[in-house]
């Protein structure tokens, strides 16, 4: 067995060959990996800070059953390109129209958990006409709090010193912390799974430029207000224990969003649709199809928290 492979020291294209589960698409001589399953209505997914597609591993098979699914790696994570531009919302619902330009697809319904609901609905703001349904998951959008990880990494020299240990420590810490409620969910297959991109040249220079950019990832305010005036049909969905987005910020959301639906999900971090997955399918297949003239029915218990 190898050694220990070092941070933010490999080759995208080596690196991509030997561990990318899905498929690319060059747009404008930059590359999007992406993950594609089922047939049907588009469903596209945004996955979160820190994380690639790997993001809803728990998730796509149960979507996959009803739509055509897409998780895609946002530019920067996963195995698609490190850009030279600013990495935030404009960059990446530019990302998204230009997949979706590529791919044909006119309309998606879009799923979006954190950073990546922070994208759906800067991107929905922007282009409501290509937007079916939002499910929003512990979104960004609305000011708040940065986790004590977060305020760390802000510091001088701090992020790059902590995030470039020859060891697991810091990362693990952060998912532990930070993004769920169960630790025990912190396995080391799941670390690996998840973390395994942060070894590609130019991911911790891109995130620690993400946690410090305020312009980047900051307040959709605007955008949030405006999508409550379009009456965009919206699931939020949110852990009761989430302490890098609190539930308190999701309620706000859901009063600007008219005609939202908010579900908090009990036992349950910033990462409900991995915890809980069984009753996150079963809300977000709901109310994807939900209005559907066929008539498709989700079968299975779920619990309504807050509506």
């Amino acid at each position: 067995m190898g050694g220990f492979v070092p941070w933010n020291s490999q080759p995208l294209h080596t690196w991509a060959e030997l561990h990318a589960p899905g498929k690319f698409l060059q747009t404008d001589g930059y590359s999007t990996h992406y993950i594609e399953k089922g047939q049907g209505e588009p469903v596209i997914l945004v996955h979160g800070f820190f994380y690639d597609s790997y993001m809803w591993v728990r998730n796509i098979d149960a979507l996959a059953e009803h739509f055509k699914v897409f998780a895609i790696d946002l530019w920067g994570s996963g195995y698609s390109s490190r850009m030279p531009a600013k990495h935030g919302y404009p960059l990446y619902a530019d990302q998204l129209v230009k997949f979706m330009d590529a791919m044909g697809i006119d309309r998606a319904s879009l799923v979006g958990q954190s950073m990546g609901g922070g994208v759906c609905i800067h991107f929905t703001a922007q282009n409501r006409h290509r937007v079916n349904k939002l499910i929003l998951v512990s979104a960004k959008g609305l000011p708040g709090p940065l986790p004590a990880m977060g305020r760390i990494a802000l510091l001088p020299k701090v992020g790059e010193s902590l995030m470039g240990l020859r060891c697991n420590l810091p990362r693990r810490m952060l998912l532990r912390s930070v993004w769920f409620h169960d630790k025990a969910l912190v396995t080391d297959d799941y670390f690996e799974n998840v973390t395994r991109f942060h070894k590609i040249c130019g991911t911790t220079d891109i995130g620690l430029q993400l946690m410090r950019d305020h312009a980047s990832l900051g307040t959709l305010l605007e955008d949030i207000i405006s999508l409550g005036r379009m009456r965009v049909p919206a699931l939020l969905v949110w852990g009761r224990q989430d302490r890098a987005v609190p539930l308190e910020l999701g309620q706000q959301m859901h009063a600007i969003l008219r005609g939202s639906r908010l579900e908090v999900i009990e036992r349950a971090g910033h990462c409900p649709q991995y915890e809980q997955c069984e009753l996150f399918n079963q809300l977000a297949l709901h109310f994807l199809l939900l209005g559907r003239p066929s008539g498709a029915r989700v079968e299975g218990r779920r619990r309504r928290v807050l509506q």
